[in-house]
């Protein structure tokens, strides 16, 4: 099961995910949203970095979770590289140890203080916003990308309404996405599609609010980015009852 809020603060969710008891089959994937996660799971602090395929989560828990339990949060595309400390590209479909980006005993102390917390999300999120608040606000033109990309704008054009070059930008996103503004933008279509699926909106109406040409479309690009049929994707979404994505928080 799956449940998440928003922070006080834009532009954060945070979140928890159980595993049912017992052989509950297959695990409801994570999807590319073009959001960085931390997060606290089995007694570890991780990263979670940006994702170009859906990925599988162990969710068998460990020392400061229950069983079967992940806390994370999550950050809205472009916040977390100043956050973290590390352009997102090298982090790109990985997940690592927070001890690897923040080395000493920053990570060490902060996992102990998890491990002991009674809310552990509450938690996460302490760390995270106090973070947040020594990187500074987020970069106005990274949002303005991101809010045109969702639009369903073209790159260039985009690119021309924050004035830079379509090269340039690219380096930007690269940095601050993990991948170009294409892919960007196909992570964020799909996204806007598969929220109509879960609201039970037929295909191809999701298909066409979405931007793509027909639900053909749509069905191909959630095989290339989720590596599922629509079908098969709803009746997971639908088991496991997922909260809209992070990317909708812009994730």
């Amino acid at each position: 099961m799956y449940r998440e809020r928003a922070s006080h603060v834009d532009g954060v969710v945070v979140w928890r995910r159980t595993a049912p008891a017992g052989d509950h089959g297959p695990v409801y994937p994570v999807l590319p949203d073009g959001c960085m996660d931390l997060l606290w799971t089995g007694g570890r602090l991780g990263v979670a970095g940006p994702d170009t395929r859906a990925y599988a989560p162990d969710l068998t828990g460990g020392a400061g979770t229950g069983p079967g339990e992940c806390v994370g949060v999550r950050f809205a595309p472009g916040i977390a590289p100043a956050v973290l400390g590390v352009p997102a590209h090298e982090l790109r479909d990985r997940r690592v140890d927070l001890s690897d980006l923040w080395p000493g005993p920053e990570s060490r102390e902060i996992a102990e203080r998890l491990a002991a917390a009674s809310d552990p999300a509450a938690a996460l999120e302490s760390v995270a916003l106090r973070r947040m608040a020594l990187a500074g606000p987020p970069d106005p033109l990274l949002r303005a990308v991101v809010e045109g990309l969702d639009a369903g704008r073209t790159v260039a054009s985009v690119a021309e309404t924050v004035g830079l070059g379509t090269r340039r930008l690219h380096r930007r996103s690269l940095d601050a996405f993990g991948y170009g503004p294409k892919t960007l933008a196909r992570v964020l279509r799909l996204q806007r599609a598969l929220a109509l699926v879960r609201a039970s909106v037929p295909y191809a109406e999701a298909a066409a609010a979405a931007g793509y040409a027909d639900q053909a479309h749509l069905a191909r690009e959630t095989r290339d980015l989720a590596g599922l049929t629509l079908g098969t994707y709803e009746a997971l979404a639908n088991s496991e009852t997922p909260q809209p994505s992070g990317s909708s928080t812009t994730a």
